[in-house]
């Protein structure tokens, strides 16, 4: 019996996927549980499986289409079984997406133009094979389709081919087509195309930017949101990474490491800040997983440290550096991304002296690091230069009222300017 194959939704929040690769070709034997495909989600690359035995009869979608989650993408069945009933759903699927999603979401987000009319693999019309969009995109910018070279397979002309001859850089290889490509090679690649001499660069969202747009159009507008700043001594915080990096490697942190733990440990004191946003009702967590903001080529996204106020600082250095790692190379599980009760965001390594960052809906606050250096102040009536940081709480008024949230900067105060307090 055939099995269809859906794009799946491989992340809570996945509403849309981008076929990065196939990892099977038409004809070829696939086991239940095998994977067949690479999907960008709004999160990562992840694996599309194959859920029943058999051959892999058709790739409906091309390496570079998005979809909505519940689209259908391939069909297995056995080698001599009968799928036109299948195909046909396909075609008229790959000519209104509306009929084809089933998206889990109740508020999918917007189809690209690539996912209004995917480049379905239904049977050519005329000599020369190629898409319905890739000629419907010819027939607009006035191309002939003919003398082109089809980068899909079997060399089939799809919309990529006719944008690269419409730039006049021509047809990417199959090669180069299989390859994924970040913002930077995007448009790295347009303007080799154009010659350098384009007034702009457009360059197609990715899925993780798209969902940015999305969540944080639902934070900074809807969310009535106050801002909270204090500025924290390091003196001993310094002190102290100095004595643990003398005790050996496996104790050496960093000062935002410290921060991490000082955080979490407040957190556990003040669940009036640990908390989500639930529309009728607000959810307190009675544990503190902690999200950190991670920047990478294609955007931002938060790994959850989980229980991290029950955690050593060593620990949490370990465990943030690995995520930090496989948030940038798109190699984070869902579990990893998912289930924070509290963000953090850093941009002290660049220099940056205080900033205020949006809420990360639906929790009820993030609190943004600045750059720690030394200053002039005043201790004791007499002027002593000290290492200081700015940290900015941003909050949400429906949670959070101004003396909650100064009162947990009260606590997160005490625990980094007396961090031998974090070692109980």
């Amino acid at each position: 019996m055939a099995t269809k194959v859906f794009m799946e939704a491989l992340s809570p929040t996945m509403e849309e996927g981008k076929l990065v690769k196939w990892l099977k070709n038409e004809g070829d034997v696939v086991k239940s549980g095998e994977p067949i495909g690479e999907v960008e989600t709004d999160k990562a690359i992840m694996e599309l499986v194959a859920r029943g035995d058999g051959v892999l009869r058709k790739r409906i979608i091309n390496e570079g289409d998005a979809v909505p989650v519940g689209t259908l993408v391939g069909v297995i069945a056995a080698a001599d079984e009968n799928i036109d009933a299948l195909l046909g759903g396909a075609t008229k699927a790959a000519d209104s997406p509306a009929v084809a999603a089933a998206p889990v979401s109740t508020t999918p987000a917007e189809p690209t133009a690539q996912a209004a009319a995917p480049e379905s693999s239904t049977a050519p019309s005329g000599p020369t094979r190629s898409s319905p969009l890739a000629r419907r995109l010819a027939s607009e910018k006035g191309l002939d389709i003919g003398p082109l070279q089809g980068s899909g397979p079997n060399g089939r002309i799809i919309k990529r081919d006719v944008e690269g001859a419409a730039t006049g850089g021509g047809a990417p290889s199959s090669k180069d087509a299989q390859q994924p490509s970040g913002p930077s090679s995007a448009a790295s690649a347009q303007r080799a195309a154009s010659g350098l001499s384009a007034d702009f660069t457009d360059v197609p969202l990715t899925q993780i930017r798209k969902i940015i747009a999305k969540r944080l159009g639902e934070s900074i507008g809807p969310i009535p949101t106050f801002y909270l700043t204090v500025e924290l001594d390091l003196t001993r915080v310094m002190e102290m990474r100095a004595a643990m990096a003398d005790m050996g490697a496996e104790y050496k942190v960093s000062v935002n490491d410290v921060l991490l733990k000082a955080i979490a440990v407040a957190l556990s004191q003040h669940p009036e800040v640990n908390a989500h946003w639930n529309g009728d009702h607000i959810r307190y967590f009675n544990r503190v997983h902690l999200g950190m903001a991670v920047a990478t080529d294609d955007g931002l996204i938060v790994p959850v440290i989980w229980d991290a106020d029950k955690k050593r600082m060593s620990e949490i250095s370990k465990e943030a550096r690995e995520l930090a790692k496989r948030a940038r190379e798109r190699k984070l599980k869902p579990e990893e991304f998912t289930g924070s009760t509290f963000s953090v965001s850093n941009l002290g390594m660049f220099g940056i002296d205080q900033f205020t960052a949006i809420i990360n809906p639906p929790e009820a606050a993030i609190i943004a690091i600045g750059t720690g250096e030394e200053k002039l102040v005043v201790v004791n009536g007499a002027p002593v230069v000290r290492q200081r940081v700015r940290l900015t709480m941003s909050c949400d008024h429906r949670i959070i009222d101004g003396a909650v949230g100064a009162k947990f900067l009260q606590t997160l105060r005490r625990l980094v300017e007396n961090p031998l307090m974090l070692a109980y």
